[in-house]
């Protein structure tokens, strides 16, 4: 695994030099715009929108334009002169408990892997932090942009989460249903019984992306010229609910049958066995009778 960042998290007067990992990575197959005609790709040229001539990446910079049209135009070297106080360093602010953050403010994921001369107060700040139930509140900077991070326990080692800034998370005004609706105490011992039945057995691990194998199969198949495969429908959104108590029970009914024929077949096997003991036994005695008659005659 290459890593993508090298510093250090400042705790305190401690220093322990690290090393940042991506934790996550998308799987899927890369489209590319293409002429429906001949499948040739699809070319996006860089045009400059004054003078009409096509631009090489090497004069490209970054610009601002505000309401009144005017644009500031900012290189390279005007960006690298920005302070960013927290470069190279994980800055370690405050311990929070780890079950007050809101997922909602989590973005990227990174490990952070420890130099091997720095295993013993990696190992401190790592049981500091499990025992404790809290993660640090840190800053960073990441691609010339600085970001508040989380860096918490998974396993043995330590996660850097990158966090969005206060004003960067929307407040959901206007969003939740009315006040005045109300939940019978019936209606929430049906719907707890309907998410026990839902989390039988299930298994996270197992779980996949079944678009993109679908998507894998159809490549396969246009590439070697194969008509497209036979996809499952995919299940329809449920109707408007009228009677919530009905669609509970509805639901729980549904779950339950799906999980019924598994059992009949196990049941059916037991129910086998001893058949096929039986058999096994009557052959055994037929061989013995057999030996028997041939050893007298």
């Amino acid at each position: 695994m290459r890593s993508m960042w090298k510093g250090a998290i400042g705790f305190g007067l401690v220093s322990i030099p690290v090393k940042l990992y991506a934790a996550t990575e998308e799987h899927g197959v890369s489209l590319h715009q293409v002429h429906a005609a001949d499948g040739g790709r699809i070319r996006m040229k860089r045009t400059c929108d004054k003078c009409g001539k096509e631009v090489p990446y090497s004069d490209i910079a970054k610009g601002y334009q505000d309401d009144a049209g005017r644009t500031a135009v900012l290189t390279d070297a005007d960006l690298s002169e920005l302070p960013l106080p927290s470069k190279k360093l994980i800055d370690v602010l405050a311990f929070l408990d780890e079950s007050g953050i809101d997922p909602v403010r989590l973005s990227r994921a990174y490990y952070v892997g420890a130099d091997t001369a720095a295993s013993k107060p990696y190992v401190l700040l790592r049981e500091a932090l499990s025992s404790s139930g809290k993660a640090a509140v840190t800053k960073i900077a990441l691609r010339s942009r600085e970001s508040l991070a989380l860096l918490r326990v998974h396993e043995e080692v330590l996660v850097l989460h990158t966090m969005y800034w206060p004003d960067e998370v929307r407040k959901p005004e206007g969003l939740a249903p009315p006040e005045n609706v109300s939940v019978r105490p019936q209606e929430l011992k049906m719907a707890q019984s309907l998410m026990d039945t839902l989390s039988e057995d299930f298994d996270l691990a197992a779980e996949h992306d079944e678009y993109q194998q679908a998507l894998d199969r159809l490549v396969a198949a246009r590439l070697e010229g194969e008509p497209a495969p036979e996809v499952a429908t995919a299940a329809a959104a449920p109707d408007n609910v009228v009677d919530l108590m009905a669609a509970l029970q509805a639901s729980i009914d549904a779950r339950g049958a799906e999980k019924a024929p598994a059992k009949k077949t196990e049941a059916s096997a037991r129910k086998r066995a001893p058949a096929k003991k039986t058999a096994e036994k009557k052959t055994a005695a037929k061989k013995t009778t057999a030996a028997r008659r041939k050893k007298t005659g």
